[in-house]
């Protein structure tokens, strides 16, 4: 099995929308025994809380199943039990390698590093425009999915 991590900053908005997204794309491929996702949050702020209605809306709006979400906490030692961790953005790198310390496995990578056109996703709750933020993630999760699979040792995933 082989485990992601998607991570931003509050845990409502892009990284549950990556999981669920990530999740969609996984069972469609029948995929689900090879790879697993979860989120959480780099703050405190939004700890327990569902996803933010707009994306929980936007999920909806694309037909990807919204399952029950509770923003959770980055722990330090999440570094050992995840495979790959996936950021919308710097920031996030930054505050994630402030909790897990260095990453000395290469696991902590931007989502759109999985594309042809490496950029940050800019955090809809501040932006309001929860239609970028899910294409975006969306074209990362499917290039993440792409590279995974086409991974010449994808077999011990």
């Amino acid at each position: 099995m082989y485990n992601i991590l998607f991570v931003c900053y509050g845990n409502i908005c892009r990284s549950p929308m990556a999981e669920m997204i990530f999740k969609d794309i996984i069972y469609k491929n029948n995929k689900r025994y090879m790879l697993s996702c979860v989120s959480r949050a780099t703050s405190m702020e939004e700890i327990g809380n569902d996803i933010y209605p707009q994306a929980k809306d936007k999920l909806k709006e694309k037909g990807i199943t919204c399952e029950n979400h509770r923003a959770t906490l980055l722990k330090k030692e999440d570094y050992k039990l995840y495979d790959l961790i996936i950021v919308m953005e710097n920031r996030n790198k930054e505050d994630v390698l402030r909790i897990v310390g260095d990453d000395i496995n290469n696991k902590v990578h931007l989502l759109l590093e999985y594309t042809d056109n490496l950029r940050e996703i800019d955090d809809p709750w501040y932006t309001g425009d929860f239609d970028k933020a899910f294409d975006l993630i969306y074209e990362g999760c499917v290039g993440l999915y792409n590279y995974l699979v086409n991974k010449g040792d994808y077999d011990e995933i």
